[in-house]
């Protein structure tokens, strides 16, 4: 298996063109206008390809975009060039990340936090993030919930066929340990490699499979993710130092409840 989205990477764009990219940057933007944050340095955790971050780079904010995969930043950069925008992109694990100084608002979305799968470790994310808000600066981050978890994805099967890419994304859910696995499998059509893949990952040795007379290659990665409960991310927000604002049930300004499938948290620097 390889390290977690290195080859996914590099078609995750592709394969994800089902998400609402733009309508998600909306509600974001109107958060952060809420708590009047319409302008300075926002940082965000688990940035992944940069589909957030240079959307709000785009919309007058100095962006941080900081994520544990090169390969995804990789991507980011690119995109970065793209637009000129002036992101800075840094290789950190959000769990002992670092900043030059404070900044105005953090974010941390599309699951990002899923991944930290010990309460102790969750906890020092959010101390550090209180460390490098600016007083009164805001935190805005979405999860996905155990309900999410347990009852709508467990044991459940995604898969789909495209042309050139299909993929294989089996779930599995150990209730006893609130963790999701989550079993890739990237089929691309050989001859399309060399575009999508880099010479060092299309010599990776993995194996090949032959559809309909045409030669694919099989790529495999695990995914972990924690299923919190909203309590349990309460409790985190509070023992973190960080003071909660509100909790909404994602996209919307409802309440958040355990039977939210994605919950939207705002917390407010509390001194250092």
């Amino acid at each position: 298996m390889s390290e977690v989205y290195s080859d996914f990477a590099l078609v995750y764009d592709r394969l994800m063109d089902n998400i609402p990219y733009d309508e998600w940057f909306h509600y974001i933007r109107l958060l952060l206008e809420e708590f009047n944050i319409k302008s300075g340095i926002i940082a965000e955790l688990g940035c992944g390809t940069g589909n957030i971050t240079e959307r709000l780079a785009a919309a007058g904010y100095d962006m941080i975009g900081i994520d544990s995969s090169p390969a995804m930043l990789d991507i980011a950069k690119k995109k970065n060039e793209a637009n000129g925008s002036s992101t800075l992109y840094l290789n950190q694990d959000m769990r002992e990340f670092e900043l030059y100084g404070t900044v105005s608002a953090i974010i941390s979305v599309c699951d990002s936090i899923n991944y930290i799968l010990d309460k102790k470790e969750l906890t020092e994310v959010f101390r550090l993030v209180n460390n490098y808000l600016d007083p009164k600066g805001i935190f805005i981050f979405d999860f996905n919930t155990r309900h999410y978890y347990l009852d709508i994805v467990a044991d459940a099967t995604i898969a789909e066929d495209r042309e050139d890419i299909s993929f294989i994304w089996d779930n599995l859910y150990d209730a006893e340990e609130d963790i999701n696995e989550l079993y890739l499998s990237l089929f691309i059509k050989a001859d399309n490699i060399d575009s999508i893949f880099d010479d060092e990952a299309s010599a990776a040795g993995q194996p090949n499979y032959r559809s309909d007379d045409n030669l694919y290659r099989k790529y495999e990665e695990l995914h972990l993710q924690k299923g919190y409960t909203l309590s349990e991310m309460l409790d985190i927000v509070k023992d973190s130092g960080l003071e909660l604002v509100c909790a909404y049930d994602a996209f919307t300004k409802n309440p958040a409840a355990e039977s939210s499938e994605r919950v939207y948290i705002i917390a407010r620097e509390c001194g250092k």
